[in-house]
């Protein structure tokens, strides 16, 4: 039987209009939901990425604000920027745009950021209390997946889930979420020895490796649900890290690319933008 496809625009949807009914209340409570997003360069998919950002917050009832910085901005220039965001008490939320150009040391800027501003989730003491089970930012990726989930009604409770990918943006608090939900977890990466045999015990999977359409049938248990975090361009397509064609048949769930989680993506970042409104109004 073919898998169920799970349906990422219609679950961010319904999350996005929850964000714009929250957006709406906090605001006739006298404060703005502001989101602050520092671009740097012209690079063409991440202009992309900020438009959709701000469309999304404009239609939410969420302030955007884009800071564009040149390409051949300075280490300093783009420091003092974060800085007077985290001193602005009108900004809730600041997002520095990635990747930076190569001249600039990307994990510096991100450690300046406020950890209280910070909903991107990147910043070393939100990953610190995702680590230790305290309240924090999460990272918009892996939340848009644990929402999916729920959305779904699939169970994580005592499943094996199998992450494949431990980057710091996804992979690694993909596995620390599923783990406070109770999964037990696995993860997998480029030096993993017999890959294939641990991702076919995975009642839930997720690959998060950055490579056109490596997950193959074959590696993909009969029944298990399926997250296709990936985001490749083949021949001007837009292909996942998941066969699309060849799991589909295999899977209970798959979720489709696009259309999948990277819809949610943008509505976790709405939804963490809120809470870091929520939490500077206590």
């Amino acid at each position: 039987m073919a898998a169920i496809i799970m349906d990422g625009r219609s679950v961010a949807a319904r999350l996005k209009e929850t964000a714009a009914q929250e957006a709406l209340a906090l605001a006739q409570n006298g404060m703005m939901p502001h989101l602050a997003v520092v671009l740097v360069g012209e690079n063409a998919a991440s202009q992309v990425y900020v438009r959709n950002k701000e469309n999304a917050c404009k239609k939410a009832g969420i302030r955007s604000t884009v800071l564009r910085l040149p390409e051949n901005c300075t280490q300093a220039e783009l420091e003092d920027a974060v800085r007077a965001l985290n001193e602005d008490a009108s900004v809730h939320g600041i997002l520095v745009q990635l990747p930076l150009p190569d001249h600039l040391d990307e994990a510096a800027v991100l450690r300046l950021i406020d950890p209280d501003k910070d909903v991107d989730g990147f910043h070393a003491m939100n990953s610190g209390r995702l680590m230790n089970g305290q309240r924090g930012f999460v990272p918009c990726t892996p939340l848009g997946v644990m929402r999916m989930l729920e959305a779904y009604g699939i169970p994580v409770r005592g499943k094996h889930a199998v992450v494949i990918g431990r980057s710091n943006i996804v992979g690694k608090p993909m596995a620390m979420l599923l783990l406070a939900a109770d999964a037990t977890v696995t993860i997998c990466h480029s030096k993993t020895e017999n890959l294939a045999q641990i991702a076919r015990q995975a009642d839930i999977l997720v690959a998060a490796v950055g490579r056109p359409r490596f997950v193959t049938a074959d590696m993909v248990k009969p029944g298990a649900t399926v997250i296709d975090v990936g985001i490749n361009r083949v021949d001007g397509a837009i292909v996942g890290d998941v066969d699309f064609d060849g799991v589909s048949e295999i899977a209970g769930y798959l979720t489709p690319v696009p259309g999948g989680v990277g819809q949610m993506t943008i509505a976790m970042l709405l939804a963490n933008t809120l809470d870091a409104a929520r939490n500077r109004g206590q």
